[in-house]
């Protein structure tokens, strides 16, 4: 459980530096770390992630770095595709859900690894409507793997948005948390079915502990060079998906 505990740090850390990355933490901490089933996992993501994000965006919220009008057009779309990506979730296995997971992970690492993209380039805004649409996408990929979509939602939010990054990280913390409560509630429904059932109290452990790292995360965020933490963190994932994609394909032979 120690163990367990610093990876509910780091996953703090994440949300607060970045304003993305703490699902992709949380699910292999709660599977491999802590030997949960893969959809209970999922569930319990999307309650922690969700708390942390929701107190951790709380001080930019403070200093006035929350673009309000983005949480309407990502957030409130968002919820509703989480809801939907979490119902399509019993179609398939859990380990389809991992495996999907691991690739999740990959275009994480992409985005993350990007040279400095995170600058808008020509005139115009992208239409309302567009934004709706990238909002329910994100968020039934939300609800399917139990991933908050931060590094879609930062990168987005910066170039079609046109946030500056620190605006973008605090306003995306506000629609992760949005997004993974509409994804939990739904998966209140679809755990009793399996037989499974939301360990509340490692998810509030979880909650408060990374609540803690997302403050220091936010703290540090104001004083590292957010390209070479991207870099950095783009090599965490890489390494962790393939991880995921190893341990799936060796259970199934």
């Amino acid at each position: 459980m120690s163990l367990a505990l610093v990876g509910a740090l780091l996953i703090g850390v994440s949300l607060g530096l970045l304003g993305s990355g703490g699902s992709i933490l949380t699910v292999p901490v709660l599977v491999y770390l802590l030997g949960e089933p893969p959809k209970q996992a999922i569930a319990e993501s999307l309650l922690i992630v969700g708390g942390i994000a929701l107190l951790g965006a709380l001080p930019y919220a403070l200093r006035g770095l929350v673009d309000w009008r983005n949480v309407l057009f990502f957030g409130l779309p968002g919820m509703a595709g989480t809801y939907l990506g979490a119902w399509l979730s019993r179609f398939v296995s859990g380990e389809v859900q991992l495996l999907t997971f691991a690739l999740v992970m990959l275009l994480a690492a992409y985005f993350m690894a990007r040279p400095s993209p995170l600058r808008a380039e020509g005139k115009g805004c992208r239409k309302p409507w567009k934004i709706v649409l990238d909002g329910l996408a994100v968020g039934a990929l939300t609800g399917f793997v139990g991933v908050g979509g931060g590094f879609l939602i930062v990168p987005a939010l910066v170039l079609l948005g046109r946030l500056p990054m620190h605006l973008a990280i605090g306003t995306s913390l506000f629609i992760i948390a949005l997004k993974s409560f509409a994804g939990f509630y739904k998966y209140l429904h679809l755990l009793p079915e399996l037989g499974l059932a939301v360990n509340y109290g490692v998810a509030l452990l979880f909650v408060g502990v990374g609540t803690l790292g997302s403050f220091l995360g936010s703290r540090l965020a104001v004083r590292l060079p957010q390209g070479g933490l991207r870099r950095g963190f783009a090599l965490f994932l890489v390494a962790m998906g393939a991880f995921i994609v190893a341990q799936s394909l060796a259970q199934g032979h």
